[in-house]
């Protein structure tokens, strides 16, 4: 069994290190740019009307609906699939 804190949760989601490290920080700067349109439109409400409840919903998208996750194996050594995409 592996214990690279670097590649176990990585795999666990079906990517490398690099691939996760890429969503990972796409997802961090989604976040970022839209806590700000958030603090903006709390400050004028008349402007970034829709942006904080998109990108929520692209980003819940991306990283629950859409998920890919590669099989974990299970306590009694079989495979077991934790999630799957949709259709």
């Amino acid at each position: 069994m592996s214990s690279n804190p670097f590649t176990d949760h990585p795999a666990t989601v079906g990517e490398t290190y690099g691939q996760h490290l890429v969503a990972a920080s796409g997802f961090g700067l989604s976040m970022i740019l839209c806590g700000f349109a958030c603090l903006v439109h709390g400050l004028l409400p008349f402007i970034f009307l829709l942006t904080g409840s998109n990108t929520i919903a692209r980003l819940n998208e991306r990283m629950v609906v859409n998920r890919r996750r590669a099989p974990v194996p299970s306590a009694f050594g079989g495979q077991r699939r934790v999630a799957q995409r949709p259709g």
